[in-house]
């Protein structure tokens, strides 16, 4: 990792002092602390006369406002420093920090009432979890060992829920997901249900260890 958690303490002083932006501490973080790669998103506006909110990509209609990579900014390689993540950003001021599934990571997601409640069994199971989100349009993201959306329909078979009714998608290589704290399509700001550390940062679990009490919630609350 490129530097430790007190050269982030550290870091968190000195971007104060030479007035570097939140997010390119933030972007330092994941990348030099957790190991993960970052890519400057779009961000969201408000239309002209309150209408529906427009992308900072300047695409009319953009299909996904504020919720996808800048087409023409490079990615922030994990490992970068505080120096590099600041010179980064500053090619693209308010960008949004988004991070590239695939690759350390794929993402199980689910509604964020039946996230909770999978979050508190799983903890009480003492089962290994890596880092949680919860989007502001009620959606739990789940954080599991790279090659789960290739293995989700295997995995829902086995265990019995292929035919089931569930809420609940896996994301793979190709997709991204908004990262806390940015913004995702102007509805407010994406936050940590269970934060990164550096146990599991970098060793996700496997996707069959937290995947059946997710879809055994996800089943239920559907049904509800």
């Amino acid at each position: 990792m490129g530097f430790t958690i007190g050269g982030i303490r550290d870091m968190r002083s000195g971007s104060r002092r030479r007035g570097r932006t939140s997010e390119s501490t933030t972007v330092a973080e994941y990348t030099g602390l957790w190991g993960w790669d970052v890519v400057p998103g779009a961000r969201a506006t408000r239309g002209s006369g309150g209408s529906r909110n427009e992308c900072s990509c300047g695409v009319r209609d953009c299909s996904s406002p504020g919720a996808h990579p800048l087409s023409l900014a490079s990615a922030v390689p994990a490992g970068a420093t505080l120096d590099a993540a600041a010179a980064a950003w500053e090619q693209v001021p308010g960008a949004a920090v988004l991070l590239p599934v695939g690759r350390s990571f794929d993402v199980l997601e689910v509604a964020e009432y039946a996230g909770r409640h999978a979050l508190v069994r799983l903890e009480r199971m003492g089962l290994p979890l890596g880092p949680v989100a919860v989007t502001p349009h009620g959606r739990a993201q789940f954080f599991v060992a790279p090659g789960a959306a290739a293995e989700l329909p295997e995995l829902l078979y086995r265990m019995g829920w292929d035919d089931a009714d569930l809420d609940l998608r896996c994301l793979g290589p190709g997709d991204h997901i908004t990262a806390p704290p940015s913004d995702l399509g102007g509805l407010g700001p994406v936050r940590w249900l269970r934060p990164p550390t550096l146990d599991t940062a970098g060793r996700p679990p496997h996707a069959r260890l937290v995947l059946g009490t997710l879809a055994y919630l996800s089943h239920r609350a559907a049904g509800a």
